[in-house]
């Protein structure tokens, strides 16, 4: 049986630098992943577990990212200390 999941496009574009010189370089790719990503926004967006919107949507995203590459490929050794304290803290955060 095939695995559903959600399909979804990011973007990125670089705005400036730290140099003050302008940004230039662009970077797009598709991605899949289990959870309804924008539902998971407004979830840590009630929850308000940071002062402002845009550091809850940069904390959702980079964590849905991260642990999804992680779930698709579970048995790399790059992950394998890193596992058991990434179960204990999604635990932690869902019961907040």
């Amino acid at each position: 049986m095939e695995k559903r999941n959600n399909k979804y496009q990011l973007y990125l574009k670089e705005l400036s630098l730290k140099d003050h010189s302008e940004g230039t370089k662009e970077l797009s790719f598709n991605f899949d992943n289990h959870d309804d990503l924008f539902q998971i926004f407004e979830v840590i967006q009630s929850k308000k577990i940071f002062n402002d919107e845009t550091t809850g949507q940069e904390f959702a995203l980079g964590l849905k990212l991260f642990t999804e590459v992680m779930l698709k490929n579970k048995q790399h050794p790059l992950f394998e200390d890193l596992r058991p304290a990434i179960m204990e803290f999604m635990k932690k955060l869902k019961s907040s």
